[in-house]
């Protein structure tokens, strides 16, 4: 399928913007990874405890305000348009990017992070705007090669982050950065076309959700967005020590790399691939056989004897969850009526952020308190219950 053909299909000249965008905007949020301690002892913390704390402080600020204003800026993409809060987060990334670049002490790197989190959500409003403009037969797709562009972001930014330091300097790559996307700013602006809206854009949207003919698919989909994201968070705490048992002492950073990656590169491989069947088949089937093969495939990384197990476990484990992403938003989008889109998915993208917050201090916990296996064991075992859960109400669902 030509993504090129925008002359007659705007909504694929739509698509490839907002994927290069949401692309740029997340390789901008994750190169700071390799060079954020660095950062914060140039900012002017000294001893490893303060780095360390200052360091998670500021890397979690952007997803906690991320998390408190998902719902507002979808609310205000349903009511005042979708491109408008494209246009928003990407000017407001650029500047938030930029300045980050120009702190002077932790503090302000903190606000800033905050800032970048409440100005930003340029990926999350891409997808707004694919499910809402795409046709409903290809948005499974659609949704899948965006998810996929993210979760390249998610994979490069890092490699960038520890490449261009080194070359140019840590505040000059934050420029770069938001010089970047301030070029995304420019091509959102002129080159996205957003179908025309029905009725008048002041039009009140029920704050009760008393529009929503049958609510129980949108908290099962909440429910299985944040269980998405602890089941990729709560491994990272404690793959370096896991890995640790398994590799001379000499290769544990590198395996641990290469253990962390290849999930993401089954997703990136299977999100677009796993969208377009969920078309044929149907959204929800893919999300509860994603779930189920998930919590399966989390059995056996707990006894793996060899790093070469671990990484092509997880590596199966990546195609797995990759469908889940364009099936969790193709669901709520049908489930819903236009006008209210945005805002059921602003409530999702907020789950997934409580996820990515939840999934590291669990398993951090879970892995320090009880043992490293009990960690993929409980993952599986919470993947399970989604997986069965989403079965019942979708069982239901057909019976009503």
């Amino acid at each position: 399928m030509d993504l090129t053909q925008s002359s007659t299909d705007p909504w694929r000249r739509n698509l490839v913007v907002v994927l290069i965008g949401s692309f740029t905007t997340i390789v901008a949020m994750t190169l700071l990874l390799p060079i954020l301690p660095l950062y914060v002892e140039q900012l002017g913390a000294s001893g490893h405890a303060e780095i360390v704390q200052w360091s998670g402080i500021a890397y979690g600020a952007t997803f906690f305000s991320a998390a408190l204003t998902a719902p507002l800026w979808g609310r205000l993409a349903d009511r005042y348009g979708r491109k408008l809060m494209l246009i928003r987060a990407s000017f407001g990334m650029a500047i938030a990017m930029s300045l980050i670049g120009m702190a002077h002490d932790v503090w302000q790197l903190v606000a800033l992070r905050l800032l970048a989190g409440l100005l930003g959500g340029y990926s999350s409003g891409s997808m707004v705007l694919v499910a809402a403009q795409t046709p409903k037969e290809r948005t499974g797709w659609a949704l899948g090669v965006l998810s996929a562009g993210i979760m390249a972001g998610n994979l490069v930014g890092p490699l960038i982050g520890g490449i261009l330091p080194p070359l140019i300097g840590i505040r000059e790559t934050f420029l770069l950065a938001g010089g970047v996307i301030f070029l995304m700013f420019l091509a959102t602006t002129f080159l996205i076309q957003e179908a025309k809206r029905v009725g008048s854009a002041k039009e009140k949207v029920p704050a009760n959700w008393a529009a929503i003919p049958d609510k129980r698919p949108i908290f099962a989909m909440l429910a299985t967005g944040l269980l998405l994201m602890v089941a990729q968070m709560s491994i990272e705490p404690i793959i370096t020590v896991y890995v640790a048992g398994l590799v001379e002492t000499t290769q544990v950073t590198f395996i641990s790399g290469v253990v962390m990656s290849v999930a993401a590169l089954g997703s990136i491989l299977s999100s677009s691939w796993l969208g377009a069947i969920a078309d044929r088949v149907g959204h929800w089937k893919i999300v509860t056989m994603c779930l189920a093969c998930a919590a399966l495939l989390l059995v056996p990384q707990a006894y793996v004897t060899s790093a070469w197990q671990l990484i092509a476990l997880r590596l199966l484990m990546g195609l797995a969850l990759g469908g889940l992403l364009p099936a969790i938003t193709s669901v709520i989008r049908h489930a819903v009526p236009e006008r209210m889109a945005g805002g059921v998915l602003g409530y999702s993208i907020s789950a997934q952020y409580v996820g990515q917050v939840v999934g590291p201090v669990a398993g951090g916990f879970v892995g320090g308190h009880v043992g490293m296996r009990a960690v993929f064991l409980a993952t599986s075992v919470l993947m399970a219950i989604g997986a069965i859960g989403n079965y019942i109400i979708q069982q239901r669902l057909k019976k009503a």
